[in-house]
């Protein structure tokens, strides 16, 4: 992130987007500006709200009805197609750099996390990284400690990290967090190309069900477990990691946050719930570094590796991972008041 913003001038008032926003910059790599418009707000409650009701939907509708083979291969492949999308393309490799691929692989890559609908690439990759800036202090933009450490306070700082901090008008500055991104073509395109990736993403389940069973309902089941409740199950759990594994969970290693390991986050997650270690170490491949610590995506990236479609690849070191480990017995103090030191500076 040492490359600077790219001048971008002051935009018009006739250039104005029909919700009132303001027009994306010049090269910008996603389809809005800097502010979040009312349309696209209201977009943003429809793919939250749609897939959490069939979500909720889901456990009545299994009960009596029972679900296909079919459509549960279905809602488990794309759900870890996009979960590993986030994970080794969003999260490891295009915000921390924990490897190098090869071009195929970084497009891929990117439009593999943009089937998981958690919005364009340079945005995530921009929130992630003012996120590590910031991480639980002033600047995060979804820290649970945001209202203080009452219980109140953390009830109202879980629902701001876990999505209501989506919902706010200002959005990080692209060109500030992710001018990499924003410079490179290929993944600005598949960036502002989010909403064909979605529909992609949300319409191959119902027209594979469909033509696997060669039937309207197949159709119709699939959207519903392969698209809808795939979506919100994915989406639920990559909030999570913002809301839970910051509240909570073990921290052997030193940090400057609260992050803490949430084990039973670590199969859904593909890894991502040993967050204490990612925020002890960001640009380490491997977040599950002790024994019977599953890391799905870590695997994946070895695979990769010797494929020689990734390379450069940040293993973890022992002697690094040591020096970051706590002395026995000290507990989450330090990494508490460290954060609490974070705050008050």
């Amino acid at each position: 992130m040492s490359t600077s913003p790219d001048v971008v001038s002051a935009p018009r008032a006739e250039d104005s987007q029909a919700d009132g926003s303001p027009p994306a910059p010049a090269g910008s790599a996603t389809l809005g500006g800097e502010r979040r418009g009312s349309v696209e707000q209201f977009a943003l409650l429809l793919f939250i709200t749609v897939p959490f009701v069939a979500l909720v939907a889901a456990v009545p509708l299994a009960w009596g009805w029972g679900v296909s083979w079919l459509d549960l291969g279905l809602m488990v492949a794309f759900y870890f197609l996009g979960c590993h999308g986030i994970t080794i393309g969003f999260h490891r490799h295009f915000t921390h750099g924990a490897f190098k691929a090869k071009r195929p692989m970084r497009i891929a890559l990117a439009i593999a996390g943009s089937m998981a609908v958690e919005g364009p690439l340079a945005r995530w990759v921009a929130d992630h990284r003012k996120h590590h800036k910031h991480s639980d202090a002033e600047g995060d933009p979804h820290s649970p400690w945001r209202y203080g450490e009452t219980v109140p306070a953390l009830i109202k700082g879980l629902w701001w990290a876990h999505m209501a901090w989506m919902f706010d008008t200002e959005q990080t500055p692209q060109h500030t967090y992710a001018p990499d991104l924003i410079k490179d073509p290929d993944l600005r395109r598949v960036s502002r190309q989010f909403v064909l990736w979605t529909v992609v993403s949300l319409g191959l389940p119902p027209l594979i069900g469909g033509l696997a069973t060669w039937s309207w309902q197949g159709a119709l089941t699939a959207l519903f477990w392969g698209s809808l409740v795939r979506v919100a199950l994915l989406h639920h759990v990559t909030w999570s990691i913002n809301s839970i594994c910051h509240a909570t969970g073990k921290q052997p290693f030193k940090s400057r946050d609260r992050s803490g390991n949430v084990w039973w986050l670590a199969v859904l997650s593909c890894g991502e719930s040993w967050h204490n270690l990612h925020h002890a170490d960001p640009t380490c491949a491997r977040h599950g570094v002790d024994r019977w610590q599953v890391d799905s995506s870590a695997r994946l990236i070895r695979w990769f590796e010797k494929a020689g479609w990734v390379h450069d690849v940040r293993w973890p070191k022992r002697e690094r991972i040591e020096a970051k480990r706590k002395a026995p017995g000290a507990g989450a103090g330090k990494n508490r008041e460290e954060s609490a030191g974070a705050h008050a500076a």
